[in-house]
């Protein structure tokens, strides 16, 4: 049996979280609210990004400002930076490993579709993907299937066991859909929320870098050659 190795993309693959943590500066500057620093980014953040710009002090009405026009004040500024980040340490290196030992490495993100594939080419690893789970368009983002419900039909079309499926993760939310599905879930530091946000999730494992996932799945009795 060859595990599933299930990625959360942005801050877990993709090193983005200055890219984010810009964006969200220049939203709040525009609507005259105080910049924050990283360490207020990782306490705050959350999804949908509105539950983040409402913890920072902006209305309701200058949420349904960014909303509007499907996110056009959000895409704009973080398409461009995002395209400039590389992939987080060691992530290059275990999606070769896990495509040399024919396991399976899926995406599953609250991002778009067609972006992330974008950037999936550029990084130079698509062929490294089986699957992308994310939303179709800016006008569904947030708005159409849970990212554990896609994940949970996924599965069930796929017939993919729970016990062989790791989902990795920078945010808690990764670890509740590991709880719900039954899967093994790793938090890794680093990304869009604070180690001790991660740790209060209660994840079964927390990494600092993708280095680190190697020996969790060996634990498992996977990539022993590796």
């Amino acid at each position: 049996m060859k595990p599933v190795l299930v990625f959360d993309w942005n801050g877990t693959l993709l090193d983005d979280t200055y890219a984010l943590l810009q964006t969200t500066n220049a939203i709040l500057d525009r609507f005259g609210h105080a910049t924050i620093d990283m360490s207020t980014f990782r306490e705050h953040c959350d999804v949908p990004l509105s539950l983040l710009y409402r913890s920072l002090g902006m209305s309701q009405d200058e949420v349904a400002t960014v909303d509007r026009d499907g996110s056009a004040i959000f895409h704009d500024t973080y398409e461009p930076l995002a395209g400039k980040a590389d992939l987080r340490e060691g992530a290059r290196r275990v999606l070769e490993l896990a495509h040399q030992e024919a396991a399976s490495s899926i995406i599953v993100s609250n991002h778009i579709v067609d972006p992330l594939r974008s950037q999936l080419r550029r990084l130079g690893i698509d062929d490294y993907i089986n699957d992308v789970l994310a939303f179709e368009n800016r006008t569904t983002q947030y708005k159409s299937m849970s990212k554990g419900e896609r994940l949970r039909l996924y599965m069930q079309k796929n017939n993919l066991k729970p016990a062989s499926t790791f989902i990795i993760g920078d945010m808690p939310v990764e670890t509740d859909i590991a709880r719900n599905l039954g899967l093994v879930s790793i938090s890794i530091t680093g990304g869009f929320v604070s180690e001790s946000r991660l740790r209060a999730a209660r994840p079964d494992y927390t990494i600092n870098n993708h280095h680190e996932l190697l020996p969790i799945l060996q634990r498992h009795g996977f990539f022993r050659n590796a």
